[in-house]
């Protein structure tokens, strides 16, 4: 036994006012609290206690003895829970990047909240359509939209996610449906990406198929074709994440529904060696939480029937 626990058991004596409650209070035995309190004493070459049949009482030097030992013990108390609130509420800087269009869409309406469930975190959001180096570039956790791939980060899917084939009604009213996935060639269509020949991903014969697109507008920037598309310049190929709303609006329909890739997700991912920040952990949580519920816009969307498009007149060139 140290030096804190002679005072700790002391300090417990006085305070039941006999060694059985004492004891009773601490978990130990009535012997071993009066066998350490003799040592104490011994050790001190004083008598703190003045024992009777039925209650003790401190003697003068035990009395000084209790009142600095309680206080001691007090702040050792406070110090040690006060360390222990540190180590179980998230603090410090936090550095997020995520995918622009998902930040704008869908971060942005739920990152006041987790501010407020951990008010000791400073947060650094950056928003950013490239593949982002975490470790290189110091970020503590991202976000990924769709498949991962192999990587020694660690994953968790926030949401699933499904890309859709979508036009305006005006536009598959003036042009009419592709019957097949190759068939875009012969539309306008609104790729994404920051290469002159996008690659759309489709399912054919239970196999993926990639069918090379161009157009007169492409972008790295989901929102710009998703108002283009709504616009009616032609056919764009983005997460349902970014068209939910508006084809849930009735401003976009889809098309090819029974080519549509595999579902994916959105995943936080972040470094093995960020594991066991709480802050890291609690934003992890959080978005996992956040978008646990099923929603149109972020999960998988059954998007309108283009029943239009299954009416309509055959593909044609303008």
């Amino acid at each position: 036994m140290n030096q804190l626990e002679d005072m700790r058991l002391f300090v417990a004596t006085v305070d039941a006012g006999n060694f059985t409650a004492a004891a009773d209070r601490l978990g130990l035995s009535k012997q071993f609290v009066s066998k350490r309190l003799i040592a104490l004493e011994a050790r001190l070459g004083v008598r703190l206690l003045i024992r009777t049949t039925r209650t003790l009482r401190t003697t003068e030097a035990g009395q000084q003895y209790y009142e600095h030992a309680s206080r001691l013990v007090q702040e050792v108390d406070g110090v040690e829970q006060a360390i222990a609130r540190q180590n179980t509420a998230p603090r410090g800087r936090l550095r997020v990047s995520a995918p622009m269009t998902f930040g704008t869409l869908h971060l942005s309406p739920v990152i006041p909240r987790f501010l407020d469930a951990y008010p000791d975190v400073v947060l650094e959001l950056e928003l950013n359509d490239r593949t982002v180096d975490l470790v290189a570039e110091g970020f503590d956790i991202g976000v990924r939209i769709g498949v991962l791939p192999d990587s020694s980060l660690i994953a968790n899917r926030v949401s699933l996610m499904e890309m859709v084939t979508c036009c305006s009604p005006a536009y598959l009213a003036r042009r009419g449906a592709p019957a097949r996935p190759e068939d875009l060639r012969q539309f306008d269509c609104l790729p994404y990406g920051h290469k002159r020949h996008v690659e759309w991903s489709f399912t054919v014969g239970g196999k993926p198929r990639l069918v090379a697109i161009a157009g007169r507008l492409c972008s790295n920037n989901g929102e710009v074709l998703r108002d283009a598309a709504c616009a009616g310049l032609g056919y764009t190929h983005l997460p349902t994440f970014i068209v939910g709303d508006a084809i849930a609006q009735g401003r976009l329909v889809t098309v090819l529904d029974d080519y549509r890739p595999p579902v994916t997700g959105v995943h936080t991912v972040y470094p093995s060696h960020r594991q066991p920040s709480l802050a890291v952990r609690a934003f992890a949580d959080f978005m996992r939480s956040s978008f646990a519920e099923p929603r149109q816009s972020v999960a998988v969307a059954k998007a309108a029937p283009a029943s239009a498009a299954r009416k309509s007149k055959p593909a044609s060139r303008r």
